[in-house]
């Protein structure tokens, strides 16, 4: 035994700089993914086709060819399929990605001023009154197929002008206000619905509208309810109802303005 140990290299053994660099690179790679799919309703998938591998792998170790061979065989247009139907969370978290990435974070970032206050302040304006509104924050996903169905406004973002808008009496108060870097970019646009059959019967148009822009795109939309005047917030594909101004203005500055040096933005 100590001869054998005697004739080792231990330094051909012991794990060289590379090595422990190839072990970070990886593990930095896994949490990122991780980071960016654990909030999205591919996560559980996700989970359940880890399962899947295991199983796939252990029927090498027990033998069982014939779930071997159908695992093979489905294996392959199970992840195509994934990829397919969850194309717009894999579209939001390379977008998140972008955004975390310190120079392109910095390139995104250079280029938006969220008018939060003046959205805040119309908001709170709405829900006293009970008028429905929807605001659309754009981020780095284009709503350009959104906003030609509006009608095109390119003006600065106010209080007054919200009010303006969202009027019962004025023709724009339908639809969506889409604001595009510190600018309404369009008023009375129309948006996806959500596909979610949990929501078409727990909420109305409006809601379903906020929640389906966010879904297809990485987009913050504000929804006031205008049977209860409660505010919403609709970010990748989820809501939280009942927020105050303070709430809502917390979470849109948190969306919308990630701060310097963070890796990933949470959204």
């Amino acid at each position: 035994m100590a001869t054998f140990l005697q004739g080792l290299d231990w330094r051909a053994a012991a794990p060289s700089w590379v090595d422990l660099l190839d072990i970070l690179a990886v593990a930095f790679i896994l949490y990122v993914f991780l980071s960016i799919i654990k909030d999205t309703r591919a996560f559980p998938l996700l989970i359940s086709l880890a399962l899947l591998l295991a199983v796939y792998y252990a029927t090498d170790w027990v033998r069982l060819t014939a779930l071997r061979w159908l695992l093979s065989n489905l294996l392959p247009y199970l992840i195509f399929a994934l990829i397919v139907i969850y194309a717009g969370e894999i579209r939001r978290g390379l977008t998140r990605l972008a955004w975390g990435v310190p120079l392109l974070g910095e390139l995104a970032r250079s280029e938006v001023a969220e008018p939060v206050d003046d959205v805040v302040l119309a908001a709170s304006y709405f829900a006293q009154h009970r008028t429905g509104a929807l605001i659309v924050f754009e981020r780095e996903i284009s709503l350009s197929t959104y906003t030609e169905s509006g009608i095109a406004l390119e003006a600065a973002v106010s209080y007054d002008l919200l009010v303006s808008i969202f009027q019962p009496a004025s023709p724009l108060h339908d639809g969506a206000v889409i604001i595009r870097k510190n600018r309404i970019a369009a008023a009375s646009c129309f948006l996806p619905l959500s596909l979610n059959p949990l929501l078409s019967t727990q909420m109305g148009t409006r809601h379903r509208a906020g929640i389906g822009v966010t879904e297809e795109s990485d987009a913050v939309a504000v929804v006031v309810s205008e049977e209860t005047g409660s505010l919403a917030l609709m970010n990748a594909g989820s809501v939280e109802l009942g927020l105050t101004p303070e709430q809502l203005r917390d979470r849109l500055r948190r969306h919308l303005r990630p701060r310097p040096g963070v890796l990933l933005g949470r959204s």
